[in-house]
């Protein structure tokens, strides 16, 4: 499925849609890094207390939705990937990467925001709910208050004491608003007003909510992130791993080659979730802990290609060549065995990738993967399963965006090894 329209153009419409949806949240965003910049110049203690990572995050995709389209436009002739034409895989790395680098700019709330339940609970995509701001209990001016009102606008809570969801409001001598079909007063001296008149925003959920009344939306930008977080950590680490004990098993060989690759036969050998699953049990699910698990579990292959390489290479000239003028094992490695072993290398870490990624989702499906702190698609789809009946949407959109992840990256491994074996084609 081919378009006619090219990378650098599909960047600059997105980032269009951004500018424009998210017009006033990038506005508070630039006050507040004004605000930040100020204050670390008036009370640096104070601006550095306030830079947590949230904070962070989203001025740093505030900047990137300037920067990258800036970068699009003025290399576009330079970088051939922005020149050519978009197909559905190139579509969809597109928005993984936006969603993954700029998730504050397009989520429309926490990740874990969960308030009123009898409201938002399993709310079908394309709901809506009524948002009644209450007054703070400190209205004061000064210029604290107006930087914490403006942090709260711009970086989103797990919970908000200011607001209350509503089916409905009834606007008259008594307010009155609905929660699940009972009916609640509230006096407006407890409102926030807005020109003589309480404020209410309407709050959408675009794909619905889920059993906790959180926004699935929301989860699944978030959970891009992770999911793409935890395949990159995990492919780096298998490259280290599979190049160096290839390489270690290769050049010398005899007793090490021997001990190495029946290691690795016996680790392939094995069904690693089993390994995968004792560890995590035994050390306990974490971020951190689920990249290396699954590090350590996918090097075997990496491993094979490097040694079988690097024994068919020593017994070349030009690298007889270049050990006799004395490099060193590491520049062996670098110089000579990785330009040559580069192309199956690339494709065998994009295959890597996408078999991270579904493991994470395994993994998380079992209650074994990133922990409660943070949403992932496999999480979404277990407690999707139990609400099948009521809420479809609630497993149908992580696992149709697994789905498209899972078959971009190995259309993508495809095209890598066509692209360096032309015969494969034919």
């Amino acid at each position: 499925m081919q378009f006619k329209i090219k990378n650098w153009h599909l960047i600059l419409t997105l980032s269009a849609i951004i500018l424009t949806i998210r017009f006033n949240l990038l506005i508070n965003t630039f006050l507040l890094l004004y605000s930040l910049i100020k204050f670390l110049i008036l009370k640096p203690s104070f601006a550095f207390e306030q830079l947590n990572f949230p904070t962070a995050d989203s001025v740093i995709s505030l900047l990137l939705i300037l920067v990258i389209p800036t970068l699009s436009l003025i290399k576009k002739e330079s970088l051939s990937i922005l020149t050519r034409k978009i197909n559905l895989t190139s579509t969809i790395i597109i928005l993984l990467m936006f969603f993954s680098f700029m998730a504050p700019l397009f989520a429309n709330s926490n990740p874990n925001f969960q308030k009123d339940l009898s409201v938002t609970k399993l709310l079908p995509p394309f709901s809506s709910v009524r948002v009644i701001h209450l007054k703070t209990k400190d209205n004061s001016n000064n210029k604290l208050n107006e930087y914490i009102n403006l942090k709260n606008e711009v970086v989103k809570r797990s919970f908000n004491d200011n607001i209350i969801l509503a089916d409905s409001v009834a606007d008259g001598e008594n307010f009155i608003y609905y929660q699940n079909g009972s009916a609640f007063k509230l006096a407006k001296s407890k409102i926030m007003m807005e020109n003589g008149k309480p404020l209410i925003t309407t709050k959408y959920f675009l794909l619905g909510t889920d059993e906790l009344g959180r926004d699935i939306y929301s989860r699944l930008i978030y959970g891009a992130r992770i999911s793409l977080l935890v395949g990159l950590g995990s492919v780096i680490i298998s490259l280290f791993l599979g190049m160096f004990l290839g390489f270690l098993a290769g050049y010398p060989g005899g007793i090490i080659d021997s001990a190495l690759n029946r290691m690795t036969d016996m680790f392939l050998a094995f069904p690693v979730i089993f390994l995968i699953i004792l560890i995590l049990a035994l050390f306990g699910n974490s971020l951190i802990s689920v990249i290396i698990v699954l590090g350590f579990s996918g090097w075997m292959s990496l491993f094979k290609i490097v040694r079988g390489e690097v024994i068919s290479l020593k017994n070349k000239d030009y690298f007889i060549s270049a050990k006799l003028i004395g490099l060193s094992k590491t520049k062996l490695l670098f110089k000579e065995v990785m330009p040559v072993i580069l192309a199956p290398i690339i494709v065998n870490l994009v295959f890597q990738y996408a078999n991270v990624i579904l493991a994470e989702a395994a993994l998380s499906y079992l209650g074994l993967g990133t922990g409660s702190l943070y949403p992932s698609w496999g999480a979404m789809i277990e407690a999707g399963q139990n609400y099948l009946s009521q809420a479809w949407w609630m497993i149908f959109f992580p696992g149709l965006i697994l789905f498209l992840t899972l078959y971009t990256a190995n259309n993508i491994g495809k095209e890598l090894n066509i692209y360096f074996n032309p015969r494969v084609n034919l």
